[in-house]
């Protein structure tokens, strides 16, 4: 156990875990415990977590609408970036955590306690993530993760422990037993557990909450246009949108028409694979998008160069490391590279797909006198591109002559 606790400050959202985490850090370490629970933008009623909290006898309770901060201040700069893990997954549960730790920290100095909690399992990232942004935001900090102390290892006793302690509990799974392990905010909602953890099971069409089937949507495509400037999306069919506000809205299409749905078994920072499903519409449509308005205003070395960085830069967020300085100046670079990322991007959405059908900006790189298959009166010359072959063949002529590959 942590020693000389004097307060805490728990993340909390009033489902099983953190509820039994509440009573559990009352019993256990015998203190005030401060409830801090964060809105962003999960499709479901915050309010509910207060009652609970006054309910277990909280008296000092934090319930923040964060929808606009997070989606300006880290889902756009991770955007902007084009980031993706492992090839596939858009990161909406790491990208949540820096918010969450670092209104912990906040909280907790606002209060007058020196330590945090958090629901965050031993062996997940997420413990990872919560830590690492405290100790980036005030080095001093303790830190209570219930999972590293307690004997309730398993969903399963957390439903016996809180049926015990009177705590009530929703979600139960229709078909018995402990819910998923679900995360959600306006970037996306995760599923883990129950069949889930073996990977040759298809998850259940039941599971998924924001999407429909892409053979369930619509027969008839719908087509929207995306505005951009430096990079964030701040338009939707020329009507001007908040980040959230944008973000939000490209969730509801996105769903409607069967897009973002994700399978994948990922390599956790801690050292093990695990199998998670996500639904991320919006973010979907919103990194085609980009790319898009990217080909027409980015440099071809200065795209590669970002192309190249992305991996790097994801894994930092995946793995916590957003507050660290080498993301910060990977960021100021990213950055940079969208101050002439202006324009807009039309789209169709159809059954599971989506389509580019038109991209423009006023600093578009692109030529038509150059590009053009038609005469270009002199526009380029194309016997300058023999020298250009012959110069870039050059190393590959000398190295047939004295190498016989």
């Amino acid at each position: 156990m942590i020693k000389d606790v004097n307060k805490i400050v728990l993340a909390y959202s009033g489902g099983l875990d953190t509820s039994v985490i509440l009573k559990w850090l009352q019993q256990e370490y015998g203190c005030e415990v401060v409830t801090f629970t964060a809105d962003l933008g999960q499709k479901e009623e915050i309010e509910p977590a207060r009652s609970k909290a006054k309910s277990a006898g909280v008296k000092e309770i934090f319930i923040e609408d964060l929808r606009e901060e997070f989606v300006r201040d880290y889902v756009f700069p991770m955007f902007r970036a084009n980031a993706i893990y492992e090839g596939e997954y858009l990161l909406g549960t790491s990208i949540a955590r820096p918010l969450i730790a670092k209104r912990l920290v906040e909280i907790a100095h606002e209060t007058g306690s020196n330590t945090i909690s958090h629901g965050a399992t031993g062996k997940g990232n997420d413990q990872v993530r919560f830590e690492l942004g405290a100790y980036a935001i005030n080095p001093e900090i303790k830190v209570i993760a219930p999972w590293r102390e307690w004997d309730l290892l398993s969903r399963e006793k957390l439903l016996k422990y809180a049926e015990n302690n009177n705590i009530p509990v929703e979600m139960k799974h229709k078909s018995g037993g402990s819910p998923y392990s679900m995360d959600a905010n306006l970037l996306h909602i995760s599923y883990e557990g129950r069949h889930l953890e073996d990977p040759k099971n298809t998850p259940e069409e039941s599971m998924w909450r924001w999407s429909v089937s892409p053979k369930d949507a619509p027969d008839d495509s719908e087509e929207i246009t995306i505005g951009f400037k430096s990079g964030d999306p701040i338009s939707l069919n020329g009507s001007n949108k908040s980040p959230h506000e944008v973000l939000e809205l490209l969730n509801n299409i996105g769903g409607k028409h069967g897009i973002g749905r994700l399978d994948l078994v990922e390599n956790r920072y801690v050292g093990m694979k695990a199998r998670g499903c996500y639904e991320t519409p919006g973010g979907t449509i919103l990194l085609k998008a980009h790319r898009a308005i990217e080909s027409l205003t980015l440099d071809r070395e200065v795209a590669h160069l970002k192309d190249e960085m992305m991996p790097r830069y994801a894994s930092l967020i995946y793995n916590g490391y957003w507050w660290s300085p080498e993301r910060v100046a990977m960021q100021t670079l990213i950055d940079h590279t969208q101050l002439n990322v202006n324009g807009w991007v039309k789209l169709s959405f159809y059954k599971g797909n989506i389509t580019i059908l038109g991209r423009d900006s006023d600093s578009s790189l692109f030529d038509p006198e150059i590009a053009t298959f038609e005469d270009d009166d002199g526009a380029f010359d194309h016997q300058d591109a023999a020298g250009f072959i012959k110069l870039n063949a050059l190393r590959l002529r000398i190295a047939n002559k004295k190498i016989k590959l």
